[in-house]
C-alpha cells in the first residue's frame, strides 16, 4: 500500500492529510492560523507560524497513523494563493508579515496603474483584472514602502512568493519555485507564454531577481529536507486549482465549487484560455508534467466561510462554527434578512473595491436565527451570481454542481444552493479536495496513480441534493439579493 501527503496551507488553518492509493485519508492534522488585522481592510499572517504549524501537522498526522516520512511515495503541496511573502534569500528569513489574499491596501495602487484603462489595463496578457487580490500590487507595495527593500530585490537578495513557494522553500531546504497554477495569478505571468512578463513586472515596479521558478502542476521539485527528509516533494497546486484536480474535473465543462473561507467555482475550459466578458477569471487549471496546460474559468467570493467565523469571533452569535447551521434552521426562511458580505470589498462578477458588508431588511421581527440563515444563504447567493457569469462565458449550461470544502458538511445550505440555482449538489465522499488534489498531482508524478483515469475511479458520491424550489419564489429571492448588493456599492 502507498501512501501520499498532502500540504494544505490555508487562509485559517494549516493541514496535512495522508492518503491511500483509493484517495480516502486516513491520517489528518489541523492546527488554525492566526489572523493579522493591522488596521481596516488590512489582512496579514506570520509567515514563521506557518512554517511552525506546516511541520507540527505533518508530525502529528504521521503520529496518528502510526506512519514514518519513509512511508510516503510523494507529498504535495495547495495553498491559500495569491497571499505574498517576501524574504531573505541568504537566511530564509521573511522581511514583512506575509499579506493575505483578502488584503485591500493596495486599492489606490491598482486605481493609479489603472490609469484611464483601469481594471482591464492587465487583462489581456493575465486574464486579470487589476484589483487588490492579486500577489503583483502587494508586492509593488511592498518594494514602494521601503526603499532599502526595493535596493536588495534588484539585487537579488530577496526571494518573492506566494504560500506554495513559502513552504516548498522550506520543506526543499531553499528551492525557489512557484507552479503554473500559483503563478497565474500574481498579474506577472504571460498566459500565453506561461513565463514571467517584463513588460508585467517593469509595470508594477517588481524585479524579476526576486520571481521564483516556474514549474509543472504536477512533477517532481525536489527532495523533502528536515520533517520530511528524503521524500519527494512532487506536486503544486494553487488551492481552488487543487480542488478542481481533486473532484477530477479533466474534462473541458467540468464545474466544482469549493466553498471555504471564501468560495471559488472554476470550470475547465481546455487548453485554450476563454476570455470573459462578465466578471470572471481566466486561470491556469493545472499543467501535468510536459503536456499542454489546461486552463480555467473562475469565479472568486472573498467572504463564505470567513462569514462565519465573524459571526463566532466577532459577535459571538455562535460558539462553534457548526452551530449556524441548527441556529439558521431555527426560522423558516430569512424573514427577508439579507446580509451581503463585502468585508473585502466585491470579487467576482462586480470587482469593487468600494464595497462594504451590509445587512438589510431589519425590523423588529428579526431574530439571530434570521442573521444565522441571511449569513448561510449569502454563499448561495453570491454562488448563483458567478454561474450566471460562467454560464454567460461559455455558452454551457451547467447540469449538475460538484461541492467541496468545510461548508458541505451543512446540508441546510447545500439544499438552499441547489434550490437557488435550479440543478442537482453533488457533495463527493471526500469533501476536502483541495488536499486531495495536492495528493493526487504528487502521487500521479511518482507512480502510484498511472493515469488520470485511475483517479476518476476514486471519486464517489456521497449525497446529491435536488432543487425543489418554485421557480417564482427563486426569481423573487435573487431580485432581492440584487437590491442588497446595490446597497454594498460606494461606501469607501
Amino acid at each position: 500500500m502507498s501512501f501520499v501527503g498532502a500540504v494544505d496551507q490555508g487562509t485559517t488553518s494549516t493541514r496535512f492529510i495522508v492518503f491511500d492509493e483509493q484517495g480516502r485519508s486516513v491520517a489528518s492534522a489541523q492546527m488554525e492560523l492566526h489572523q493579522i488585522f493591522p488596521q481596516p481592510g488590512w489582512v496579514e499572517h506570520d509567515p514563521m507560524e506557518i512554517l511552525a504549524n506546516t511541520d507540527r501537522v505533518i508530525e502529528d498526522a504521521l503520529g496518528q497513523a502510526g506512519l514514518t516520512r519513509s512511508d510516503l511515495a510523494a507529498v504535495g503541496i495547495t495553498n491559500q494563493r495569491e497571499t505574498t511573502v517576501l524574504w531573505e534569500r541568504s537566511t530564509g528569513r521573511p522581511v514583512h508579515n506575509a499579506i493575505v489574499w483578502q488584503d485591500t491596501r493596495t486599492a489606490d495602487l491598482c486605481r493609479v496603474l489603472g490609469g484611464e484603462l483601469g481594471q482591464d489595463r492587465f487583462r489581456a496578457q493575465t486574464g486579470l483584472p487589476l484589483a487588490t487580490y492579486f500577489s503583483g500590487p502587494k508586492i509593488s507595495w511592498l518594494l514602494q514602502q521601503d526603499h532599502e527593500l526595493a535596493d536588495r530585490a534588484a539585487r537579488g537578495e530577496l526571494c518573492f512568493g506566494t504560500i506554495d513557494s513559502w513552504v516548498a522553500w522550506h520543506l526543499t531546504g531553499g528551492q525557489h519555485v512557484t507552479d503554473v497554477t500559483n503563478a497565474s495569478r500574481t498579474m506577472l505571468l504571460d498566459l500565453g507564454t506561461l513565463s514571467w512578463s517584463e513588460e508585467l513586472c517593469d509595470a508594477l515596479g517588481v524585479p524579476s531577481a526576486v520571481l521564483p521558478e516556474i514549474v509543472p502542476s504536477v512533477g517532481r521539485v525536489g527532495e523533502g529536507a528536515g520533517v520530511l527528509e528524503g521524500v519527494p516533494i512532487s506536486g503544486i497546486l494553487g488551492d481552488q486549482q487543487a480542488a478542481l484536480f481533486g473532484q477530477t474535473c479533466f474534462d473541458t465543462g467540468d464545474v466544482k465549487n469549493t466553498y471555504g473561507t471564501g468560495c471559488f467555482m472554476l470550470m475547465n475550459t481546455g487548453t485554450i484560455p476563454v476570455v470573459s466578458n462578465s466578471g470572471l477569471l481566466t486561470t491556469v487549471g493545472y499543467r501535468i508534467g510536459e503536456q499542454p496546460a489546461v486552463y480555467a474559468l473562475e469565479g472568486s467570493i472573498a467572504v463564505t466561510g470567513s462569514l462565519i467565523q465573524w459571526l463566532r469571533d466577532n459577535l459571538g452569535l455562535i460558539h462553534s462554527a457548526p452551530e449556524v447551521e441548527e441556529l439558521a434552521a431555527s426560522v423558516e426562511d430569512n424573514g427577508d434578512v439579507y446580509f451581503v458580505p463585502a468585508f473585502s470589498g466585491l470579487f467576482a462578477p462586480h470587482w469593487r473595491s468600494d464595497a462594504r458588508g451590509v445587512i438589510v431588511g431589519l425590523t423588529r421581527f428579526a431574530t439571530k436565527g434570521h442573521i444565522a440563515r441571511a449569513a448561510l444563504e449569502a454563499t448561495a447567493f453570491q454562488t448563483k451570481e458567478v454561474l450566471d457569469a460562467m454560464r454567460a462565458d461559455s455558452g454551457a449550461d451547467l447540469s449538475e454542481l460538484r461541492v467541496d470544502g468545510g461548508m458541505v458538511a451543512n446540508d441546510l445550505l447545500m439544499q438552499f444552493q441547489a434550490d437557488l440555482l435550479g440543478v442537482p449538489v453533488i457533495r463527493p465522499v471526500v469533501a476536502e479536495t483541495t488536499a486531495l488534489g495536492a495528493a493526487y498531482a504528487a502521487g500521479l508524478a511518482e507512480g502510484v496513480w498511472g493515469s488520470v483515469d485511475e483517479l476518476r475511479a476514486n471519486w464517489a458520491e456521497d449525497r446529491r441534493f435536488v432543487p425543489s424550489m418554485k421557480p417564482d419564489l427563486r426569481e423573487w429571492l435573487n431580485a432581492r439579493w440584487r437590491q442588497a448588493v446595490e446597497r454594498t456599492l460606494n461606501w469607501v
